[in-house]
């Protein structure tokens, strides 16, 4: 059973950064292509960032490109979201999705929360201004 915990969030000033993670079990990580999504109140699910399995592909959200940077580490099975120039508008619950790297998926899929099966709980990410 794949489990997924998230940590890192917590409460920064506008400007400031962030560093989540999020490590995997019960999987074999380099089987799976990974993401994070965040939700605020009232709004849906949406996607924030993607990586491949091997961590040669990346995608992003326009609203975090160029201020937030995905990576994983394979031989730790652990996802990273780094956080930078946080803004109050990303405020909200974050969550590590994993999702088996086959069938491929494309870049509209990457960002989809359709796509993926497996999800963390979530942690809060609160930015004030």
């Amino acid at each position: 059973q794949v489990h997924l915990v998230e940590s890192g969030g917590g409460s920064v000033q506008a400007g400031g950064s962030l560093r989540l993670s999020c490590t995997a079990s019960g999987l074999t990580f380099t089987d799976y292509n990974m993401a994070w999504f965040r939700q605020a109140p009232g709004k849906e699910r949406e996607g924030v960032s993607c990586i491949n399995w091997s961590g040669g592909r990346t995608y992003y959200s326009d609203s975090v490109k160029g201020r937030f940077t995905i990576s994983r580490d394979n031989t730790k099975n652990t996802l990273y979201l780094q956080m930078n120039s946080l803004e109050p508008a990303d405020s909200g619950m974050y969550y590590c999705a994993a999702e088996e790297r086959a069938p491929p998926m494309t870049a509209r899929q990457a960002l989809s929360a359709n796509l993926f099966r497996n999800w963390g709980q979530g942690i809060q990410v609160t930015v004030s201004s």
